[in-house]
């Protein structure tokens, strides 16, 4: 049966010990000036800013790019007062150039869930403890999820790449080949040392 071609980003799973996630975020700012949309599964990075809103300081983030040291992955973001329904703004994303606080998962030790892109080499078993990259793609408005997924063609010990492969999602509806879904760690984070693989 072949995977079904459904990128949702960086999903967190559970943590490096076997603890499950259970939705513990840390709250972070997108300045009204930052033109990229953000997506639930997005990797994030500290831009260097911070803004008041409301009272409360955050500390701004923006998409992350391959190679950028991450600070976490979205999770969530606030509905803002506007014109949608019930007052609220109806993106379900943060839409470009709008100031939202954003949900982050930002453990170093969590783990997540990650589908491989379509083409190139499929990654095998023997991959795990490997490196690898993202690759950035448009997410999806419509539900919100981000179009990032894992980059079968950098798979390698360096430790500077994006991810660390340690796991396969080991269930009914998910095989070895296009579109699988791997588990990872955050190898870049901004609050961990970046390690080789194995």
């Amino acid at each position: 049966m072949a995977n079904t071609d459904t990128p949702f980003g960086l999903k967190p799973v559970r943590y490096m010990s076997g603890a499950p996630y259970t939705g513990a975020v840390n709250a972070y700012s997108t300045a009204a000036g930052d033109g990229t949309a953000i997506f639930i599964g997005d990797p994030v990075i500290i831009s260097g800013t911070a803004q008041t809103i409301d009272g409360v300081i955050y500390q701004d983030v923006d998409q992350a790019a391959t190679g950028d040291v991450i600070v976490g992955v979205v999770v969530g973001v606030d509905p803002t007062l506007g014109s949608g329904v019930g007052g609220r703004d109806a993106t379900v994303h943060r839409a470009a150039s709008t100031q939202r606080i954003l949900y982050v998962a930002d453990d170093p030790n969590l783990l997540f869930e990650i589908q491989e892109v379509s083409g190139g080499t499929a990654l095998t078993a023997n991959d795990i403890g490997l490196n690898a990259n993202f690759v950035v793609a448009a997410g999806n408005a419509t539900t919100g999820k981000s179009g990032v997924e894992l980059n079968n063609a950098t798979e390698a010990t360096t430790n500077t790449l994006d991810l660390q492969i340690v796991g396969f999602q080991n269930r009914i509806d998910n095989e070895i080949g296009e579109h699988a879904k791997w588990l990872v760690r955050i190898n870049r984070h901004q609050r961990a040392n970046q390690v080789a693989g194995i």
